[in-house]
């Protein structure tokens, strides 16, 4: 399956625990240190709650 949420790298500024990995309710978000988050397309159910929390929007919901 495709993602359903994209990560913008451009907009992530990569220099702290992203929040936006909090608010995930099926856990389809991850992160290494502080890089950007990856999603996992098989969990991620594009609910949209991540891309609405994240400050910097750099998580977009595709539909």
């Amino acid at each position: 399956m495709e993602n359903i949420v994209k990560v913008i790298i451009e907009k992530c500024p990569q220099n702290h625990k992203c929040p936006a990995i909090s608010v995930c309710p099926v856990g389809a978000l991850s992160q290494k240190d502080i890089e950007a988050p990856a999603v996992d397309g098989e969990k991620c159910i594009g609910c949209g709650k991540c891309s609405s929390f994240c400050p910097m929007k750099a998580l977009v919901l595709s539909v």
